[in-house]
């Protein structure tokens, strides 16, 4: 997508009507996805025709270095990723800031605003709002898209005459200075706002600014020339249609919009292979679950308020160098191996472990899901076993090590015999048109939600090309990274595609380690990388869990669960699962990974009712639902986490408070002083909070108590009113 920049013409005119809604069609931007690679050309043996490989978008192009700074200067647009190489994330709903830095010479009003361009070409005005402290030119709209698909948006600063005669008439008018120059300046802007509107169509706007106009006289009391001038109507009035001088747009910035579901799940995760598996005492041997006896994990992952039920791989797993339980090298004859080892003779990436189930079955799961209102992930791992048909059907794919062996994984001190890694720098052309191929043959099978395994282990470039080919036919597809890496690669990949993304949370314990993290995610990339707050995984038993103290898993689920809006559960974590395999390490004991795992989930103490409660609270509080607007909260206590969020919607604003102990062994008291200013509200207010944990109703004001004990170590309040008037947009609080 090429961005051309907008050259400024002092004469020019607005070429869009003046209000502040839908206006005129422009052509439809290009498939934003800049950078996508094409597929390189072959670098071994071909294996397939080149036509295979679906072609690539054209890589799209920045906007132009060296473009002139317009008459009124416009700089540090946000949120552009990369100069605009990139679209920056928006979901369908969200709220989200941009922002820029618009001024001039001397001191002649400036303004500014955000135009949004649709998908299909319609243009939208959003005017910018100057924020404090003055003097500092900064500026920002909140703005929100409602389609998904590929949107631009450019920020206009213009010379702002109607505001330059406001601050002229206040200061001279009340000491009756150049009174009749006054009036006739203001008669001149009011005059040309009146044309504009007529000319969009708003002639009850266009006689309300003629008659102002005319009755700017020199003969009228001054103060009274004010009242006239600056009444509510008036301002409104000039708001929409106010001449706009020296319009300076800057270039169109790419944004791309996903369905809300990219901003907003629960995810769960669970191996099919363990629900329902059973002991043959007489073949002594495991026989594996199925898709069919699955289903009842279906039902209580709804119950529980998931949207997204994520399944490890489901496909053929290799016999040679399998794995045996607690990641042994002497795997027993019944021991099922590593998911993650995938491709035997009986098929690879396109088969479904025979164990399983077949299509049908498959299908009939995913049936189920939709029923539940769930959303089936599937695990995209792109690796081999030694028996996946890859590596004698196409063993350039692979790397070679001097012996002549293929190489397999490894993550000293890890390694992983089982698995052997694709090379994309050999035979990159067949290799995209596989994956594509794989991904798309799931996803006619109803998949549209992908776990991307390491993904920073392959090239970017293969991702920025294969994220692109699936948005442009299928933009409801997300893609969720699993990267515990270096920052920089974590943030790229979310660059290039990826709607999802693991993160750090699982190591953030320590007080200021969680309030610098929510920070990062919420204010500093948030439009390039949602996170996605998983609890644990079959690879991280975390620290702070090996306890074993309910209390542990409740705070690690209330923080997780509110401060993202997406948030994720490996099957086990409400069974508060938490024993190492080895002191000091994160691999649980006797992990899933490598043998059956059935669970009792209806054994007493687990915390199956908490985790849906979290989910029923985040879906009746909007606040929950967003990642931007989130003020931290001051507690002096070290280990007592506050924060608030907040969100705007047709029916009022949306307040949620969360106070959570980060202590799970003894009580924690504290005062927790409120910033009600940064939260939107009057510094002197009394609100009435719900705990939506337990219901219980409490008043605060800016300072406020707060004891948290293992049995109860948080709170989950909302405002439900503000100096006694009704504040709520939503909320289940318990017992209500």
């Amino acid at each position: 997508m090429a961005y051309v920049g907008h050259v400024s013409d002092p004469s020019a005119q607005p070429t869009t009507p003046r209000g502040p809604g839908r206006t005129a069609r422009r052509q439809p931007a290009a498939h934003p996805d800049a950078g996508a690679a094409q597929p390189p050309a072959r670098q071994a043996t071909p294996t397939a025709p080149a036509a295979s490989v679906a072609a690539a978008p054209a890589a799209a192009q920045a906007p132009a270095l060296g473009v002139p700074i317009g008459r009124i200067p416009v700089v540090a647009v946000s949120p552009v990723v990369e100069g605009g190489r990139y679209p920056a994330k928006a979901s369908v709903g969200e709220r989200f800031p941009v922002r820029a830095k618009v001024f001039r010479e001397g001191h002649d009003a400036v303004n500014a605003s955000v135009i949004l361009t649709s998908p299909d070409g319609v243009e939208t005005r959003v005017d910018m709002t100057a924020l404090p402290p003055a003097g500092l030119d900064n500026w920002e709209a909140s703005v929100v898209l409602d389609e998904v698909g590929p949107w631009t948006f450019r920020v206009e600063g213009w010379s702002d005459p109607w505001q330059t005669w406001v601050h002229h008439a206040e200061a001279k008018l009340p000491v009756g200075m150049d009174v009749e120059l006054v009036c006739l300046e203001g008669q001149q802007v009011l005059t040309a706002a009146a044309a504009i509107a007529e000319a969009a169509g708003r002639p009850g706007d266009a006689a309300l600014l003629t008659g102002t106009a005319t009755a700017l006289t020199p003969d009228t009391a001054p103060e009274d020339l004010l009242d006239i001038a600056l009444s509510r109507s008036v301002r409104r009035a000039m708001a929409t249609h106010g001449p706009r001088e020296l319009l300076s747009p800057t270039p169109d910035y790419p944004v791309f919009c996903d369905r809300r579901r990219a901003l907003f799940s629960a995810w769960y995760e669970f191996f099919p292979r363990s629900q329902g598996a059973v002991y043959d005492e007489e073949r002594e041997r495991w026989v594996s679950g199925t898709f069919d006896s699955s289903h009842e994990r279906l039902e209580a992952a709804a119950a529980m308020g998931f949207d997204i039920v994520y399944l490890p791989p489901i496909h053929p797993i290799g016999t040679a160098f399998r794995k045996g339980p607690n990641n042994t090298l002497t795997p027993g004859p019944g021991d099922p191996g590593s998911p993650w080892a995938i491709g035997s003779a009986e098929g690879g990436h396109d088969a479904i472990h025979p164990d399983l189930g077949g299509w049908d079955d498959f299908d009939r799961f995913v049936a189920r899901a939709t029923e539940l209102g769930l959303e089936v992930a599937l695990d995209l791992a792109l690796q081999a076993s030694p028996d996946h048909p890859w590596v004698t059907e196409h063993p350039e794919w692979f790397s070679l090590r001097p012996d002549g062996t293929i190489a397999y994984a490894e993550n000293p001190p890890k390694k992983y015999q089982d698995i052997y890694p694709i090379n994309f720098d050999r035979d990159p052309e067949g290799i995209y048109a596989e994956v594509l191929r794989i991904v798309r043959l799931w996803m006619s099978h109803g998949v549209r939600v992908f776990r991307v395994d390491n993904p920073h282990t392959k090239p970017v470039n293969f991702w920025a090309w294969l994220l692109a080919e699936v948005r442009r036919t299928d933009p409801d597809v997300i893609f969720l990274a699993e990267a515990f890496t270096k920052p920089e690669m974590m943030r790229t990949l979310g660059k290039v595609g990826y709607q999802q993304s693991y993160t750090y949370f699982t190591w953030r314990n320590e007080k200021w380690e969680l309030a610098e993290y929510l920070t990062e995610v919420s204010q500093e990339t948030a439009h390039i990388m949602r996170p996605n707050f998983f609890v644990n995984t079959p690879d991280i038993n975390p620290t702070f869990l090996q306890s074993g103290l309910a209390s542990a898993f409740t705070i690690r689920a209330v923080l997780a669960a509110t401060m993202s809006p997406t948030w994720g559960v490996y099957s086990g974590f409400e069974l508060l699962e938490h024993e190492p395999l080895r002191q000091g390490g994160e691999e649980y004991l006797d992990s899933e990974k490598y043998q059956y795992r059935p669970r009792d989930f209806d054994a007493p103490g687990n915390l199956g009712l908490l985790l849906g409660r979290l989910n029923a609270i985040r879906r009746a509080h909007p606040a929950l639902q967003q990642l931007r607007d989130v003020t931290l909260q001051h507690v002096p206590d070290a280990e007592i986490f506050a924060f608030s969020k907040t969100a705007t919607t047709s029916s009022g604003d949306d307040h949620v408070v969360v106070v959570c102990s980060l202590n799970p062994y003894v009580t924690r008291e504290s005062e927790v002083y409120l910033d009600l200013a940064a939260m939107g509200l009057p510094e002197d207010a009394v609100l009435e909070l719900v705990d939506e944990l337990t219901g219980a109703t409490y008043h605060w004001g800016a300072r406020n108590f707060v004891s948290l004990s293992p049995a109860a170590p948080a709170h989950v309040l909302s405002v439900r009113a503000v100096n006694g008037q009704s504040l709520v947009t939503g909320g289940t609080g318990a017992g209500r």
